[in-house]
């Protein structure tokens, strides 16, 4: 009986050691090599302070800048400590509610957009930290943007194409915009 509890816990240091601690340190080693960038959480930098992540929206609602998707955490927008999806379908009236507020929150943001609201300008994302809007979504802000900071339509436009990401390896989820970068650009465009 003693030989097999022997055994035993050698067996579970041994997988602890292997598992625990050497497994994770050779991944980590592996990634900060090949990867940093990404080991690093795809952190956006500016003026050598981290700024945010290329992997978690943040929350834009000046109208000088665009406005990613509607996020599910609260009561603070895009909080990455409560990640969740709102779990509400599509006949759910508190999900109507939620939505009509969004679509009269961007009208009357610009008035004078009358086209379609794209649905993921409206719609939380499965995490609802979801940083990429569609182009589409970016398009019908580019109106507004342009107004608020006193550019050409077709300056914010080439901006939004600029960013357009296609499918990751062209097959693979849709193609998409990142906001933070963008509205990044967009403070750069008027810097200089």
């Amino acid at each position: 009986m003693s030989r097999l509890i022997r055994n035993a816990v050698t067996m579970l240091l041994v997988m602890t050691i292997i598992t625990g601690i050497a497994y994770p340190l050779v991944a980590t080693g592996v990634a900060q090599m090949l990867f940093p960038h990404q080991a690093n959480g795809s952190l956006i930098v500016k003026d050598g302070k981290p700024i945010g992540s290329e992997l978690i929206g943040q929350y834009f609602d000046d109208p000088r800048y665009f406005w990613g998707r509607p996020s599910a955490t609260t009561p603070q927008p895009n909080n990455g400590t409560a990640s969740n999806g709102s779990n509400l379908g599509p006949t759910n009236t508190a999900l109507r509610d939620a939505v009509q507020q969004r679509i009269d929150a961007l009208r009357k943001a610009d008035p004078g957009n009358a086209t379609p609201v794209p649905a993921d300008l409206v719609t939380a994302s499965g995490s609802g930290l979801d940083p990429d809007i569609s182009p589409a979504a970016a398009q019908y802000q580019v109106a507004r943007v342009a107004h608020a900071r006193h550019l050409s339509a077709e300056q914010v436009l080439a901006l939004v194409t600029q960013f357009t990401q296609g499918r990751q390896l062209g097959l693979l989820g849709e193609p998409r915009v990142n906001v933070l970068q963008l509205n990044l650009a967009l403070d750069g465009l008027q810097s200089k």
